[in-house]
């Protein structure tokens, strides 16, 4: 009984410090990754690495597409992007070279498939989001 208690009581210090001290950094954020200024941070296509600029011209293009999961609802949980109907964001898989498996870059775009109202490019699978401009 007195190691639930204790087990009790350091669980409800630990929900009383995190509830006190605050957003996490990543939350502090909000809706993609933000600048110095607050705008959300953007990338060009040109900065895009090659195969960014590959994926970004394939959904351009309506595809064909590598990798099975590639068109597939994003769902936006973590809301970093703006808040739509679900179906709106798509995510799309940029090669990682060396890597055994889809690796962690993704473009996401929202809207119709080959004119889509916004894209994002995310490094660090959908921790952070940069806005794609031309």
């Amino acid at each position: 009984m007195a190691r639930f208690a204790a087990l009790k009581l350091a669980l409800t210090s630990f929900l009383f410090a995190a509830a006190f001290t605050g957003p996490a950094p990543a939350e502090a954020k909000g809706p993609a990754e933000r600048s110095a200024g607050g705008a959300p941070s953007t990338i060009r296509v040109v900065e895009l690495p090659r195969q960014g600029r590959e994926t970004f011209e394939l959904i351009r293009q309506g595809g064909p597409f590598p990798y099975d999961k590639d068109g597939s609802v994003f769902g936006n949980r973590e809301r970093l992007l703006p808040v739509h109907q679900r179906g709106y964001w798509r995510e799309y898989t940029v090669k990682t070279p060396g890597s055994r498996d889809r690796g962690a870059r993704r473009i996401v775009c929202g809207g119709p498939p080959r004119t889509p109202d916004a894209c994002y490019y995310t490094a660090d699978h959908y921790a952070s989001f940069r806005k794609i401009v031309e």
